[in-house]
């Protein structure tokens, strides 16, 4: 069989932080291939599926688009930009690509399929949106350790009600996204 790789990202929706994309190519002779959709897991099952992910593929890699990047470029944009880093890192080079979602990725001349809802549909995107979901939690907590106060370690750079208090007491930092309503420069 082939290689093809799953893409999935994480981020799209926050205040603050990078867009994260991840590819992953499964081999599906492998016994385990139940569809588990990121979103719907708690943080200590993502860490453990992330774990076996990161050992049984065939390969992972990640890419991503920072805030000055999805300020300029939109966050679209930038998502397909991180997909773009993720397949340009892979180890192997894969002959397809499936992607969470109904945008093709403009920068990689491969065969692309896109699913919308696939990272509850298909193994290798599912396990794409856990490894970019954890590789991007894990950034957010570093960020919360250099940028104190806006709570990124528990909201993921959200707009919750503390991530709003925060930016109107303090205002953004480096990691915010200018471009997004509700955060003031």
């Amino acid at each position: 069989m082939f290689p093809f790789a799953g893409l999935d990202e994480a981020g799209r929706g926050p205040l603050a932080g990078p867009v994260v994309a991840a590819a992953v190519i499964w081999n599906y002779q492998n016994s385990f291939t139940k569809i588990i959709d990121p979103k719907l897991l708690s943080k200590k099952r993502r860490r453990e599926l992330f774990d076996f992910v990161i050992t049984k593929a065939e390969a992972v890699s990640v890419g991503w688009a920072s805030p000055t990047e999805i300020d300029r470029i939109n966050i679209l944009n930038a998502a397909l930009l991180a997909m773009a880093r993720a397949v340009q890192s892979l180890e192997i080079h894969p002959k397809m690509l499936l992607i969470d979602g109904n945008r093709k990725i403009p920068y990689i001349d491969l065969p692309q399929t896109t699913v919308v809802g696939g990272d509850g549909k298909l193994f290798a995107v599912s396990a794409a949106g856990v490894v970019a979901k954890v590789v991007r939690d894990n950034l957010m907590r570093h960020f919360e350790e250099k940028y104190p106060g806006y709570g990124c370690a528990q909201n993921a750079g959200y707009p919750t009600k503390r991530h709003k208090e925060a930016l109107s007491k303090i205002g953004p930092c480096p990691i915010h996204r200018r471009s997004f309503r509700g955060v003031e420069m």
